[in-house]
């Protein structure tokens, strides 16, 4: 699961989970639990809808974040003064 941020146009960006990773070949992303960078509910999301279908023409970019297992990986660089 893919923990995402999606900027879509003329809209504030909303935060999001994805089962894999976007294709550009598709027309549509399948998302769910859409939902505020500040974790409130979207408000024209109805109450209780979980997945959303966002047609690629209304998004400008998706921000991918790196999860609990890919940081763990990552190794840190830093230099002492």
């Amino acid at each position: 699961m893919y923990e995402v941020i999606i900027h879509m146009q003329n809209e504030d960006p909303i935060v999001a989970e994805m089962e894999k990773l976007p294709d550009p070949t598709h027309l549509n992303i399948l998302v769910t639990n859409p939902r505020r960078r500040d974790g409130k509910p979207l408000p024209y999301a109805t109450e209780g809808a979980r997945a959303f279908v966002f047609p690629w023409s209304r998004i400008s970019f998706v921000e991918i974040m790196s999860g609990e297992e890919e940081e763990k990986e990552v190794e840190e660089f830093f230099r002492e003064s």
